[in-house]
């Protein structure tokens, strides 16, 4: 039997209420909500959770006991999101631009995927964020 999917993933932030504030901000208008909090199992702090989508996958915020994200080092380099029209991510990005986010590259095509256009925006503690589109007859497949 497969696996059905990502359910969640846990982001260990800075400042939980800013990173709410950002993506709510950023996705709120595309349907993204807060799903649900609670104590985490260390039992010091609350876990929030965002659904994304409508297969119930969520976004979970938590803090971090400290440190830096430092972009490349070991973990996540970017989380993607896709949207169902180019014109959202163009909402996305001047969303974006109210927030006065930091932006990596604008709405483009990507080089390698005719169709594909993407978005690259760091969240407030430097995580990459991709918003992604790309019709329904586009192949997004690498090579081997």
């Amino acid at each position: 039997m497969p696996i059905k999917g990502i359910d969640h993933i846990d982001l260990a932030v800075k400042d939980v209420e800013r990173s709410l504030a950002f993506y709510l901000g950023v996705f709120g208008p595309l349907g993204v909500e807060e799903a649900y909090r609670f104590a985490t199992y260390r039992g010091t702090e609350d876990v929030v959770y965002l659904r994304f989508g409508n297969q119930n996958q969520t976004l979970g915020l938590r803090q971090a006991d400290g440190g830096e994200f430092r972009y490349y080092d070991v973990g996540l380099e970017h989380l993607a999101v896709l949207v169902d029209t180019r014109e959202e991510l163009d909402q996305v990005y001047e969303r974006c631009l109210a927030l006065n986010a930091n932006i990596q590259f604008p709405p483009q095509e990507d080089r390698d995927i005719p169709g594909y256009w993407e978005l690259f925006v760091f969240d407030p503690d430097g995580l990459r964020i991709e918003t992604a589109y790309y019709p329904p007859d586009v192949v997004v497949q690498g090579t081997r």
